[in-house]
């Protein structure tokens, strides 16, 4: 209704827009932005990932085991000096210590793990540009 308002549109016409970019492939989700702090989770710690290996299968078997790690918001890999970078959220910095301890550490094929404890998050958006 919100957006069927904003854009001037009823909302049945809004809906079959919406259903058609769906359909189209431009529109993956619908989601809801939640409040970090709210949940628990107003960490934000980025973290670098050397590997130390460059094979299909270690870039394979780190991507599987990054996947099921707690509070992993984002993983990319990327060039320069880090393999990959993880975005991860958890509660605070006892948890971190926890999660780096039973989880981080154990990630196959990893040579070193650097972490950046986010001080003041500046921009976060999910707006792509167009």
């Amino acid at each position: 209704m919100a957006l069927a308002h904003k854009v001037h549109l009823s909302p049945p016409a809004c809906l079959r827009r919406v259903d058609r970019l769906k359909r189209a492939g431009l529109i993956d989700a619908t989601v809801a932005l939640l409040n970090p702090q709210a949940l628990g989770a107003g960490m934000l710690v980025m973290i670098g990932v050397v590997l130390d290996r460059s094979t299909p299968e270690s870039f394979s078997a780190f991507e599987k085991a990054a996947a099921k790690i707690s509070g992993c918001m984002e993983c990319h890999v990327v060039t320069g000096e880090f393999d990959y970078f993880m975005l991860v959220r958890t509660r605070d910095g006892e948890s971190f210590n926890r999660l780096h301890a039973e989880q981080l550490l154990y990630l196959p094929g990893v040579r070193q793990i650097r972490s950046f404890i986010v001080l003041k998050q500046v921009l976060s958006t999910t707006q792509i540009p167009l």
